[in-house]
């Protein structure tokens, strides 16, 4: 997410071009949401998985805590899309709508809780920025951070998460799989590529990071990691 933080930086200096990114984490993290800081349940400073300590970043954008494992991770970076926050949120998340129709899954916009902001878990409750299966379980949440005519937007799409360690991090089981058996993660990013390809009329260039890109967002990143 530090990543995706700079892209957002380098794209507003006209130094990189929109962006498409999609991975996944070595080991089990929570992600914060920006405003959500430090309050989160006292527990996940102490929690851990197979002996080893669950991290805790923050995020430069929004929403609530995000537990990172068995899910897929993708983010925007774009400068094209107009509108205000909501609107922009319905431009990008079309390219996931169509994308993972054509996996099987038919996802919609959801709709905004009170009480979502009074919990620490994401998946708890759906806000008109996340995507629902038919059956209203939150599978892709989403969070963005806007500036000006500059977005980043990235989410979390909940494939296989461990229920045990999920329960363990918000007392509670994660929502049922969308999918009973889902489909590689190589055959869903090149089905979600294709679908934003054709979605924003544009071909993506595979592009690693050099090592000079990784030096400098360790170097102008720090503060999101803790």
């Amino acid at each position: 997410m530090a990543i995706d933080k700079w892209l957002l930086i380098q794209h507003q200096k006209y130094n990189h071009p929109p962006t498409l990114r999609f991975y996944t984490w070595n080991r089990p993290t929570i992600s914060l949401g920006f405003s959500q800081k430090k309050k989160y349940p006292p527990h996940w400073n102490n929690l851990q998985w197979h002996g080893k300590s669950i991290d805790i970043v923050q995020r430069p954008s929004g929403g609530r805590g995000v537990l990172h494992q068995g899910d897929l991770t993708y983010a925007v970076i774009s400068s094209q899309f107009e509108g205000n926050l909501d609107e922009v949120y319905r431009q990008i998340s079309q390219f996931l709508i169509m994308g993972w129709q054509r996996l099987g899954v038919n996802l919609s916009f959801g709709k905004p809780h009170r009480q979502y902001f009074k919990s620490s878990n994401c998946f708890a409750l759906s806000t008109n920025a996340d995507l629902t299966d038919s059956q209203g379980n939150k599978f892709i949440g989403s969070a963005q951070l806007k500036k000006g005519k500059f977005s980043l937007q990235h989410g979390s799409m909940l494939l296989n998460p461990t229920p045990e360690l999920f329960k363990k991090v918000f007392n509670t089981l994660p929502p049922q799989a969308v999918l009973e058996n889902f489909p590689n993660i190589d055959t869903i990013i090149e089905t979600l590529l294709n679908a934003a390809q054709e979605y924003f009329n544009a071909e993506f260039i595979h592009q690693p990071l050099s090592s000079k890109e990784w030096k400098l967002i360790e170097i102008e990143t720090k503060d999101i990691l803790h």
